[in-house]
């Protein structure tokens, strides 16, 4: 008979969720994940603005918002406390300048990741908010995964033991953005920084990675990068190694050979063993992400929880709960802009590593070497 034990995988709430957010920002994410999410979790989003005024009506009429013709109109008006930020990593830094000029009434940011184009970029950011005073939350979204919120459960109570092997592997094609191309980035700073992020969500910081990488055969024809195909070996002081394989190519699957997309992790414990997918390149079919597991305190058995809830759009609701919750408590958030600097160093790291073909430990990265 088998003990299946409920799994803390949803994020926390806050109390109060009638703080008003203004939103910067019209695109698929805004106005397909985040906007769905809040609405979804009794969140209270007022306001928009973009750069094209005209799409942000409509996003605008679609979930019930006023619409501003510039984001800067939306802050002075006063009625926005929290801003959520969805523009290119290129450009976040400048609004988020602009943004802390309206201190008076604006207490939190949920800025996207990358949080800037490079860790110096980042560290200026979160300088700013906190001579503001701002509190600064980063949506790393895969943090609310709800295979990976329940997977941490299963690491803090112990079920699998100490960890020894984690492993991620993507296998996906993803809608790559305009804007990539003026930055030269592929997979590192847009795909692998979830992946970085999480391994350090469930672990800890590592002490140095190896990456290799190549570029993707198909975006290669569209712009020159380095970062297409990456893999990446972290290490830990206790022994652990978690890698993954992030292979935006997948095969010639869009040039007429049959399709094998999916992202599996895996993670291997002294006493148990957990196994599972991310659902997100389904979308737009809601596919939840799926754990499945085995230990030694209940041997002979997998245990396979389930949920409704997919990742895309539902755990866009985590990080704007977090940062409500940590507006709420007077306390830093989890995915707080400085917890995110080491995660931004992580992706460096990578970089370099990648470059120099040799391991990166993160405190020659943290000392001021840049990639």
């Amino acid at each position: 008979m088998t003990t299946l034990l409920p799994l803390d995988y949803l994020p926390r709430l806050p109390k109060h969720r009638d703080a008003p957010i203004g939103c910067i920002g019209s695109g698929f994410i805004m106005a397909d994940c985040h906007l769905v999410a809040y609405r979804k979790s009794g969140f209270n989003p007022v306001a928009i603005a973009s750069r094209t005024p005209a799409h942000a009506q409509r996003v605008a009429e679609r979930h019930s918002l006023t619409a501003f013709d510039t984001y800067q109109e939306m802050l002075a008006s006063g009625k926005v406390e929290v801003v959520d930020i969805a523009v290119p990593p290129d450009t976040q830094i400048d609004v988020i300048r602009n943004v802390c000029k309206f201190k008076k009434h604006v207490r939190g940011i949920l800025a996207q990741k990358p949080l800037g184009g490079s860790l110096a970029e980042a560290k200026e950011i979160v300088q700013m908010c906190r001579r503001a005073g701002i509190t600064l939350a980063v949506n790393q979204n895969m943090r609310y995964d709800h295979s990976m919120r329940a997977l941490k459960c299963l690491l803090e109570r112990g079920t699998l033991g100490e960890p020894v092997l984690a492993t991620i592997d993507m296998r996906a094609i993803p809608h790559w953005m305009p804007w990539q191309q003026r930055q030269g980035w592929v997979t590192l700073r847009i795909m692998s920084i979830h992946h970085l992020d999480s391994f350090r969500m469930l672990f800890g910081d590592p002490e140095r990675v190896f990456c290799s990488t190549r570029p993707d055969p198909r975006t290669a024809k569209k712009f020159a990068h380095t970062d297409g195909i990456c893999l990446y070996i972290l290490e830990y002081a206790n022994g652990l190694r978690a890698m993954a394989c992030d292979d935006v190519w997948a095969g010639p699957a869009l040039e007429g050979a049959e399709k094998d997309i999916g992202i599996r992790w895996r993670v291997e414990g002294t006493e148990g063993l957990a196994r599972g997918t991310i659902g997100w390149p389904d979308y737009p079919h809601p596919t939840p992400s799926t754990l499945d597991y085995t230990t030694t305190h209940q041997p002979g058995y997998w245990l396979q929880p389930r949920w409704k809830e997919v990742w895309f759009p539902d755990a866009f609701a985590g990080t704007m709960a977090q940062l409500l919750c940590a507006l709420e408590d007077k306390a830093e958030p989890e995915i707080s802009g400085q917890d995110n600097l080491k995660t931004m160093a992580l992706v460096d790291a990578c970089y370099l590593s990648a470059k120099e073909h040799r391991a990166v430990t993160m405190k020659e990265i943290l000392r001021g070497r840049a990639s």
